[in-house]
């Protein structure tokens, strides 16, 4: 999107923000469709021939995964085109004139400078994935297990309070302490 001709990046943005013109549960509700035996994925493998028999995609942790990635994944991609759009391309050019490979360019210039836009993205999916539960409840079954899920059981269909409230705690913990430490790392940086 970052190297797209200006004309071409609105279009492109607006397929990236296209998911979210539609509610959350509808999105995860249409993936149950397609996932299902007799869902659209198994019918178009089946119709190529590359299957005989329909998988049993939903229900596991590769549907989880497959649900997560595809509602978090444009809260990854805005950052990091934020990021590589302020990309000064001449960088990357006085670096082929200087006989850099293009990957060692990726590694060197590129990547460093789009770690701010990684970081952030990394952090906008961190937060809410690790607390999911609509996703794994409905597409991976009863046998996922994520602590969004537990935490959600625990509380509405245990009536464990006690545990429930020790789960939220590592919930927290582990979110809050990526953060202190990524604050900390920040604050280094800029003393030095």
């Amino acid at each position: 999107m970052a190297k797209a001709p200006r004309h071409w990046r609105s279009a492109l943005m607006a397929l990236v923000i296209l998911p979210f013109w539609t509610s959350f549960l509808i999105r995860v509700y249409a993936w149950i469709g397609i996932l299902k035996p007799e869902g659209l994925l198994n019918a178009l493998l089946m119709g190529l021939g590359v299957i005989d028999t329909p998988l049993a995609i939903l229900n596991t942790e590769t549907a989880v995964y497959v649900g997560i990635v595809y509602s978090y994944l444009p809260f990854m991609i805005l950052p990091i085109y934020s990021s590589l759009e302020k990309l000064d391309l001449r960088l990357l050019e006085a670096a082929a004139d200087l006989g850099c490979h293009p990957a060692k360019a990726f590694w060197v210039i590129t990547v460093p400078l789009a770690l701010p836009g990684v970081i952030a993205g990394a952090f906008l999916v961190f937060i809410p994935a690790i607390g999911e539960f609509v996703i794994p409840d409905l597409l991976g079954g009863s046998d996922t297990l994520m602590i969004g899920k537990t935490l959600w059981a625990e509380f509405f269909g245990n009536r464990d309070w006690p545990l429930a409230a020790a789960v939220a705690v590592v919930l927290v913990a582990i979110l809050v302490i990526p953060i202190m430490l990524f604050q900390r790392s920040q604050k280094d940086a800029l003393v030095h």
